[in-house]
């Protein structure tokens, strides 16, 4: 049986808007303030189109620690599923120091959806705007993309394969590097 070829998407800042305080982003804690980027519905279907499974790949440490329900979270996945053409949603609701095996950077999300979704990690690609998806993507053997987004926290060495400022430019990248 042949394996699959993925893109893993982080969500906040990757595929919606964040709210920047500080110069750090912070994921939307209100259903009402989910907003997908414009040009994330395209871009996404241009991945599908080619042949990659696309699973999003997202920490929500605000459920562990009490700062929003995780129904919440729940029902802004539900929309995005509704809206785009995702194969998988993956979440870690733990909170920063539950030392899990999902939290990325760890590379737990991206393991357990590549034996559940028969995916070939060293075909497949990590898209995210911090360090920590970076990390993860590489712990689990993808190619790796940085969205730098201009956070005060980026650190300009998070040794991703690819640098983008956008995901129509990560899109673009990964069509560009990855047989047919």
């Amino acid at each position: 049986m042949s394996l699959n070829k993925a893109v893993f998407l982080d969500r906040d800042g990757v595929l919606n808007h964040t709210e920047i305080r500080d110069g750090k982003p912070y994921a939307p804690t209100r259903v009402e303030d989910f907003k997908l980027f414009d040009d994330v519905e395209g871009s996404i279907r241009l991945l599908k189109d080619a042949g990659f499974l696309l699973v999003v790949v997202t920490n929500q440490p605000d459920v562990g620690n009490g700062f929003v329900e995780q129904s919440v979270v729940e029902e802004m996945n539900d929309r995005m599923m509704a809206k785009l053409p995702l194969d998988d949603i993956r979440v870690c609701f733990h909170k920063q120091t539950d030392n899990c095996e999902c939290r990325k950077p760890k590379p737990g999300m991206l393991i357990d959806a590549a034996t559940a979704l028969n995916i070939d990690l060293r075909t497949s690609f990590m898209v995210g705007d911090r360090g920590g998806d970076v990390k993860a993507g590489k712990a689990a053997g993808c190619k790796t993309i940085f969205i730098d987004r201009g956070y005060k926290e980026t650190k300009k060495s998070t040794k991703a394969d690819f640098t983008a400022y956008s995901i129509v430019d990560a899109v673009s990248q990964i069509l560009n590097s990855s047989p047919r």
